[in-house]
Protein backbone atom coordinates (compact mmCIF):
# COMPACT_ATOMS: atom_id res chain seq x y z
CA UNK A 1 0.00 0.00 0.00
CA UNK A 2 1.36 3.46 -0.79
CA UNK A 3 1.89 5.97 1.75
CA UNK A 4 1.10 9.51 0.73
CA UNK A 5 2.96 12.15 2.39
CA UNK A 6 1.42 15.39 3.44
CA UNK A 7 4.13 17.26 3.24
CA UNK A 8 5.56 15.93 -0.47
CA UNK A 9 4.65 19.64 -2.00
CA UNK A 10 7.65 20.69 -0.31
CA UNK A 11 10.17 18.63 -2.24
CA UNK A 12 8.08 19.63 -6.09
CA UNK A 13 9.43 21.40 -8.78
CA UNK A 14 7.83 25.08 -7.33
CA UNK A 15 8.82 23.90 -3.97
CA UNK A 16 10.97 26.68 -3.58
CA UNK A 17 7.81 29.09 -3.36
CA UNK A 18 6.85 27.45 -0.04
CA UNK A 19 9.83 28.74 2.68
CA UNK A 20 9.34 32.19 2.15
CA UNK A 21 5.53 31.32 3.28
CA UNK A 22 6.48 29.51 6.28
CA UNK A 23 9.04 31.87 7.23
CA UNK A 24 6.02 35.10 6.81
CA UNK A 25 4.26 32.02 9.06
CA UNK A 26 6.51 32.28 11.54
CA UNK A 27 7.01 35.90 11.27
CA UNK A 28 3.15 36.54 11.77
CA UNK A 29 3.20 34.32 14.92
CA UNK A 30 5.81 36.09 16.20
CA UNK A 31 4.42 39.63 16.55
CA UNK A 32 0.83 38.22 16.88
CA UNK A 33 -1.55 41.05 15.33
CA UNK A 34 -4.75 39.53 13.23
CA UNK A 35 -4.13 42.51 10.56
CA UNK A 36 -0.71 42.02 9.82
CA UNK A 37 -0.88 37.69 9.93
CA UNK A 38 -3.92 38.91 7.14
CA UNK A 39 -1.95 41.16 5.30
CA UNK A 40 1.11 39.09 4.73
CA UNK A 41 -0.58 35.61 3.95
CA UNK A 42 -2.34 37.79 1.25
CA UNK A 43 1.21 39.54 -0.02
CA UNK A 44 2.79 35.87 0.08
CA UNK A 45 -0.08 34.30 -1.65
CA UNK A 46 -0.04 37.21 -4.40
CA UNK A 47 3.37 37.20 -4.87
CA UNK A 48 4.75 33.61 -4.96
CA UNK A 49 1.42 32.27 -5.70
CA UNK A 50 2.30 28.86 -4.01
CA UNK A 51 -0.41 25.93 -4.64
CA UNK A 52 -1.23 24.99 -1.01
CA UNK A 53 -2.98 21.80 -0.27
CA UNK A 54 -6.57 21.39 0.20
CA UNK A 55 -5.88 20.73 3.96
CA UNK A 56 -3.68 23.46 4.32
CA UNK A 57 -7.01 25.38 4.17
CA UNK A 58 -9.59 23.59 5.87
CA UNK A 59 -6.62 23.74 8.71
CA UNK A 60 -7.42 27.43 8.73
CA UNK A 61 -11.11 27.57 8.58
CA UNK A 62 -10.90 24.88 11.80
CA UNK A 63 -8.77 26.91 13.77
CA UNK A 64 -10.94 29.77 13.05
CA UNK A 65 -14.07 27.86 14.46
CA UNK A 66 -11.68 26.59 17.29
CA UNK A 67 -10.86 30.30 17.93
CA UNK A 68 -14.54 31.42 18.29
CA UNK A 69 -15.28 28.00 20.24
CA UNK A 70 -12.43 29.25 23.03
CA UNK A 71 -13.83 32.72 23.42
CA UNK A 72 -17.18 31.30 24.32
CA UNK A 73 -15.59 29.50 27.25
CA UNK A 74 -14.70 32.70 28.40
CA UNK A 75 -17.86 34.76 28.24
CA UNK A 76 -20.80 34.22 31.03
CA UNK A 77 -23.49 33.14 29.10
CA UNK A 78 -25.68 36.02 31.39
CA UNK A 79 -23.92 38.24 29.56
CA UNK A 80 -23.98 36.67 26.15
CA UNK A 81 -28.25 36.63 26.73
CA UNK A 82 -27.79 40.26 27.64
CA UNK A 83 -25.89 41.44 24.62
CA UNK A 84 -28.21 39.24 22.07
CA UNK A 85 -31.71 40.63 23.73
CA UNK A 86 -30.10 44.70 23.08
CA UNK A 87 -28.99 44.24 20.10
CA UNK A 88 -31.55 41.61 18.37
CA UNK A 89 -34.15 44.49 17.05
CA UNK A 90 -31.16 46.52 15.61
CA UNK A 91 -29.65 43.55 13.84
CA UNK A 92 -33.19 42.04 12.71
CA UNK A 93 -34.08 46.13 11.05
CA UNK A 94 -30.66 45.68 9.20
CA UNK A 95 -31.05 42.36 7.54
CA UNK A 96 -34.25 43.49 6.25
CA UNK A 97 -33.13 46.99 5.37
CA UNK A 98 -30.35 45.55 3.23
CA UNK A 99 -31.72 42.65 1.78
CA UNK A 100 -33.89 44.92 0.21
CA UNK A 101 -32.02 47.82 -0.50
CA UNK A 102 -29.26 44.74 -2.16
CA UNK A 103 -32.24 43.77 -4.26
CA UNK A 104 -33.56 47.74 -5.42
CA UNK A 105 -30.09 48.36 -6.39
CA UNK A 106 -29.32 45.52 -8.27
CA UNK A 107 -32.26 45.61 -10.08
CA UNK A 108 -31.31 49.52 -10.96
CA UNK A 109 -27.78 48.65 -11.91
CA UNK A 110 -29.15 45.70 -14.04
CA UNK A 111 -27.01 43.10 -12.60
CA UNK A 112 -27.32 39.48 -13.11
CA UNK A 113 -30.36 38.33 -10.98
CA UNK A 114 -28.41 35.13 -9.51
CA UNK A 115 -25.65 37.19 -8.36
CA UNK A 116 -28.28 40.47 -6.90
CA UNK A 117 -29.72 37.93 -4.64
CA UNK A 118 -26.60 36.15 -3.44
CA UNK A 119 -24.66 39.57 -2.62
CA UNK A 120 -27.83 40.70 -0.87
CA UNK A 121 -28.33 37.44 0.85
CA UNK A 122 -24.46 37.81 1.54
CA UNK A 123 -23.90 41.27 2.86
CA UNK A 124 -27.03 41.56 4.97
CA UNK A 125 -26.20 37.78 6.70
CA UNK A 126 -23.22 36.32 7.06
CA UNK A 127 -21.22 36.41 3.67
CA UNK A 128 -19.84 32.88 2.07
CA UNK A 129 -22.33 31.18 4.40
CA UNK A 130 -25.20 32.80 2.73
CA UNK A 131 -24.17 32.74 -0.43
CA UNK A 132 -23.46 28.84 -0.58
CA UNK A 133 -26.77 28.34 1.73
CA UNK A 134 -28.74 30.43 -0.99
CA UNK A 135 -26.89 29.28 -4.21
CA UNK A 136 -28.98 25.99 -4.63
CA UNK A 137 -32.25 27.58 -3.57
CA UNK A 138 -32.06 29.95 -6.49
CA UNK A 139 -30.23 27.42 -8.30
CA UNK A 140 -27.56 30.24 -9.16
CA UNK A 141 -24.86 28.72 -11.74
CA UNK A 142 -21.63 28.07 -10.23
CA UNK A 143 -19.52 30.92 -12.05
CA UNK A 144 -22.07 33.48 -10.21
CA UNK A 145 -21.26 31.70 -6.92
CA UNK A 146 -17.63 31.87 -7.41
CA UNK A 147 -17.43 35.55 -8.56
CA UNK A 148 -19.90 36.74 -5.38
CA UNK A 149 -17.59 34.82 -2.94
CA UNK A 150 -14.60 36.34 -4.46
CA UNK A 151 -16.18 39.92 -4.04
CA UNK A 152 -17.28 39.47 -0.47
CA UNK A 153 -13.66 37.54 0.64
CA UNK A 154 -11.72 41.01 -1.16
CA UNK A 155 -13.81 43.18 0.84
CA UNK A 156 -13.91 41.32 3.97
CA UNK A 157 -10.04 41.96 3.81
CA UNK A 158 -10.31 45.23 3.55
CA UNK A 159 -12.62 45.70 6.29
CA UNK A 160 -10.13 43.84 8.62
CA UNK A 161 -7.69 46.44 7.90
CA UNK A 162 -9.65 49.50 7.64
CA UNK A 163 -12.74 49.65 10.09
CA UNK A 164 -10.38 48.93 13.39
CA UNK A 165 -8.23 52.03 12.45
CA UNK A 166 -11.17 54.09 11.62
CA UNK A 167 -12.53 53.20 15.01
CA UNK A 168 -9.86 54.53 16.74
CA UNK A 169 -9.65 57.24 14.84
CA UNK A 170 -13.74 57.84 15.79
CA UNK A 171 -12.57 57.10 19.47
CA UNK A 172 -15.72 54.30 19.48
CA UNK A 173 -16.08 52.15 22.79
CA UNK A 174 -15.80 48.61 23.07
CA UNK A 175 -19.31 47.89 22.65
CA UNK A 176 -19.85 50.60 19.80
CA UNK A 177 -17.09 49.26 17.93
CA UNK A 178 -18.09 45.37 18.24
CA UNK A 179 -21.67 46.72 17.09
CA UNK A 180 -20.31 48.09 14.25
CA UNK A 181 -18.33 45.55 12.45
CA UNK A 182 -20.57 42.48 13.43
CA UNK A 183 -23.24 44.49 11.29
CA UNK A 184 -21.00 46.02 8.81
CA UNK A 185 -18.69 43.13 8.26
CA UNK A 186 -19.61 39.83 6.23
CA UNK A 187 -18.31 36.71 7.50
CA UNK A 188 -17.82 35.89 10.84
CA UNK A 189 -14.25 35.32 10.36
CA UNK A 190 -13.72 38.63 9.61
CA UNK A 191 -15.83 40.35 12.14
CA UNK A 192 -13.80 38.23 14.90
CA UNK A 193 -10.64 39.58 13.59
CA UNK A 194 -11.42 42.91 13.51
CA UNK A 195 -13.31 43.16 16.59
CA UNK A 196 -9.77 41.15 18.15
CA UNK A 197 -7.58 44.27 16.88
CA UNK A 198 -9.61 47.23 19.13
CA UNK A 199 -10.09 45.36 22.57
CA UNK A 200 -11.69 42.18 24.17
CA UNK A 201 -14.94 43.50 25.02
CA UNK A 202 -15.47 44.51 21.51
CA UNK A 203 -14.88 41.23 20.70
CA UNK A 204 -17.07 39.64 22.90
CA UNK A 205 -19.92 42.05 21.95
CA UNK A 206 -19.00 41.62 18.07
CA UNK A 207 -19.21 37.78 18.69
CA UNK A 208 -22.80 37.86 20.00
CA UNK A 209 -24.32 40.20 17.60
CA UNK A 210 -23.08 38.27 14.65
CA UNK A 211 -24.32 35.21 16.25
CA UNK A 212 -27.68 37.02 16.47
CA UNK A 213 -27.12 37.68 12.57
CA UNK A 214 -25.90 34.44 11.48
CA UNK A 215 -29.25 32.67 12.98
CA UNK A 216 -31.44 35.07 10.84
CA UNK A 217 -30.53 32.99 8.13
CA UNK A 218 -32.78 30.20 8.90
CA UNK A 219 -35.61 32.08 8.15
CA UNK A 220 -34.22 34.16 5.08
CA UNK A 221 -33.32 30.86 3.49
CA UNK A 222 -37.08 29.35 4.71
CA UNK A 223 -38.82 31.68 2.44
CA UNK A 224 -36.42 32.07 0.04
CA UNK A 225 -37.69 28.34 -0.85
CA UNK A 226 -41.31 28.93 -0.58
CA UNK A 227 -41.66 32.45 -2.65
CA UNK A 228 -39.13 30.26 -5.75
CA UNK A 229 -41.30 26.82 -4.73
CA UNK A 230 -38.33 24.96 -3.64
CA UNK A 231 -39.08 22.01 -1.69
CA UNK A 232 -35.51 21.23 -0.56
CA UNK A 233 -34.35 23.59 1.07
CA UNK A 234 -30.76 22.62 2.82
CA UNK A 235 -29.64 25.21 5.96
CA UNK A 236 -26.19 25.53 6.44
CA UNK A 237 -25.80 26.99 9.74
CA UNK A 238 -22.28 26.86 11.02
CA UNK A 239 -22.25 23.77 13.59
CA UNK A 240 -19.47 26.28 15.00
CA UNK A 241 -22.09 29.04 16.40
CA UNK A 242 -23.61 25.92 18.34
CA UNK A 243 -20.59 25.04 20.05
CA UNK A 244 -19.84 28.49 20.89
CA UNK A 245 -23.04 28.87 22.91
CA UNK A 246 -22.47 25.61 24.44
CA UNK A 247 -19.16 25.87 25.41
CA UNK A 248 -20.46 29.76 27.25
CA UNK A 249 -23.01 27.47 29.09
CA UNK A 250 -19.73 25.71 30.06
CA UNK A 251 -17.75 28.03 31.69
CA UNK A 252 -20.63 30.04 33.16
CA UNK A 253 -21.49 26.52 35.25
CA UNK A 254 -17.91 25.37 35.82
CA UNK A 255 -16.55 28.51 36.69
CA UNK A 256 -13.36 28.06 35.72
CA UNK A 257 -9.92 29.57 37.57
CA UNK A 258 -8.95 33.14 36.08
CA UNK A 259 -5.63 31.67 34.76
CA UNK A 260 -7.77 28.88 33.22
CA UNK A 261 -9.71 31.65 31.47
CA UNK A 262 -6.60 34.04 30.71
CA UNK A 263 -5.06 30.35 28.98
CA UNK A 264 -8.08 29.79 26.67
CA UNK A 265 -8.18 33.36 25.54
CA UNK A 266 -4.24 33.19 24.73
CA UNK A 267 -5.19 29.87 22.83
CA UNK A 268 -8.15 31.76 21.28
CA UNK A 269 -5.66 34.51 19.93
CA UNK A 270 -3.05 32.30 18.56
CA UNK A 271 -5.72 30.53 16.78
CA UNK A 272 -7.22 33.39 15.45
CA UNK A 273 -3.67 34.53 13.84
CA UNK A 274 -3.47 31.32 12.24
CA UNK A 275 -6.70 31.18 11.05
CA UNK A 276 -6.77 34.82 9.13
CA UNK A 277 -2.83 34.47 7.53
CA UNK A 278 -4.86 30.94 6.02
CA UNK A 279 -7.79 33.57 5.00
CA UNK A 280 -5.01 36.09 3.32
CA UNK A 281 -2.94 32.95 1.48
CA UNK A 282 -6.61 32.37 -0.06
CA UNK A 283 -6.39 35.40 -2.02
CA UNK A 284 -5.20 34.47 -5.26
CA UNK A 285 -4.96 36.33 -8.76
CA UNK A 286 -7.27 34.59 -10.12
CA UNK A 287 -9.69 35.46 -7.22
CA UNK A 288 -9.55 38.98 -8.70
CA UNK A 289 -9.01 38.44 -12.24
CA UNK A 290 -12.51 36.20 -11.82
CA UNK A 291 -14.59 39.53 -10.65
CA UNK A 292 -17.98 40.60 -12.64
CA UNK A 293 -17.82 44.05 -13.14
CA UNK A 294 -21.72 44.96 -12.12
CA UNK A 295 -21.55 42.26 -9.28
CA UNK A 296 -18.60 44.42 -7.95
CA UNK A 297 -20.26 47.74 -7.95
CA UNK A 298 -23.35 46.35 -6.89
CA UNK A 299 -21.35 44.98 -3.83
CA UNK A 300 -19.11 48.16 -3.08
CA UNK A 301 -22.08 50.05 -3.28
CA UNK A 302 -24.59 48.05 -1.19
CA UNK A 303 -20.89 48.00 1.14
CA UNK A 304 -20.66 51.80 1.06
CA UNK A 305 -24.23 52.23 2.21
CA UNK A 306 -23.78 49.55 5.24
CA UNK A 307 -20.78 50.99 6.83
CA UNK A 308 -21.66 54.10 6.80
CA UNK A 309 -25.64 53.48 8.66
CA UNK A 310 -24.20 51.28 10.72
CA UNK A 311 -21.39 53.36 12.36
CA UNK A 312 -24.29 56.34 12.96
CA UNK A 313 -26.52 53.50 14.29
CA UNK A 314 -23.37 52.00 16.97
CA UNK A 315 -22.28 55.49 17.55
CA UNK A 316 -25.97 56.59 18.95
CA UNK A 317 -25.48 53.87 21.50
CA UNK A 318 -25.42 54.78 24.59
Amino acid sequence: MRVVNKWSFLSSPGGWKYAPALIAFAAALWVGHPALALVVGATVSLALQPDWPAYVSRGGQLCLKAAIVCLGFTLNVQVLWQTSRDYSGLVLGFVACTLIAGLVIGRLMKVDEDQSRLLSTGTAICGGTAIVTLAPIVRARPASVAICIGIVFILNAIAILLLPWLGQYLEMTQDQFGVWVALAIHDTSSVVGAAAIFGDRALEVATTVKLVRTLLLIPVALLAGVLLRQSETRLRIPAFLLLFVAASLAGSLLQPPVDIVAHAKSVSHFLLIVALFCIGMEIRRTTIASMNGRAVWLSISLWLIVVPVTLFAALSLA
